[in-house]
């Protein structure tokens, strides 16, 4: 049986403001792996990534995520390709003005969650998921770094996605820290959530092999094969 690809990326040039970062990149993703994305700043991982959620334009070559086909995505169709993903930023990205709970009913409501009763126990399950259950009324000022960095993922886990694009999720906390994030990234992935990690944190790496891809000179090498 063949296994159901999440990503589809088939001699794909990716710009970043008319600049080209990355030309005729050609790789799969499938339906339940966990694969890290490293190389140095500048490389493209970052392009790359917003490409994936539509936030650049995929304008030559072809290409398809979650079921939606890169070259054929109108604006209009943005929304419905984000319900099917969730993203995790370096920096968090929360609404800084209102505590976890409403931070998470935005997004909800947002993506269509008409019924409050259904948004309110949705958020309970995702903040359960991240072991923050206790957490909704805080805002984010009052959180560490590690809490802020669940409490994004478990805004990426709102709509049931099918992949999770992580961009430096660990960047801005300490190895420990780090540590704990991974875990949960791991369980989530267990779970059947695929997960395209972009990381420079080469000690996570070495401490939890999977299948990495690297930007270079342009391209995407895959150096290491998933040993799990």
């Amino acid at each position: 049986m063949m296994s159901e690809q999440i990503i589809t990326l088939q001699d794909a040039t990716i710009y970043q403001h008319k600049k080209m970062v990355l030309d005729n990149v050609s790789f799969t993703l499938e339906k339940g792996s966990f694969v890290y994305l490293i190389g140095r700043t500048g490389t493209g991982k970052s392009s790359l990534l917003k490409t994936l959620y539509g936030d650049l334009k995929l304008q030559k070559g072809s290409g398809s995520v979650v079921g939606n086909d890169l070259r054929k995505l109108r604006e209009r169709r943005i929304p419905d390709l984000r319900r099917k993903l969730g993203v995790v930023f370096q920096d968090f990205q929360l609404l800084s003005d209102r505590s976890v709970e409403r931070n998470l009913d935005f997004v909800l409501r947002a993506t269509g969650w008409k019924d409050s009763s259904k948004r309110k126990d949705r958020i309970v399950e995702v903040l359960g998921a991240v072991g923050l259950e206790d957490k909704g009324s805080f805002f984010p000022h009052a959180l560490s770094g590690g809490e802020q960095q669940r409490i994004a993922i478990s805004r990426a886990l709102l709509n049931n996605p099918d992949l999770i694009l992580a961009d430096e999720p660990t960047g801005n906390l300490d190895p420990i820290t780090s540590q704990e994030v991974m875990e949960l990234l791991q369980t989530i992935n267990a779970k059947g959530t695929t997960i395209l990690m972009a990381t420079h944190d080469f000690g996570l790496i070495s401490k939890h092999p999977k299948k990495t891809l690297m930007c270079e000179n342009k391209a995407i090498v895959e150096v290491q094969k998933n040993n799990g």
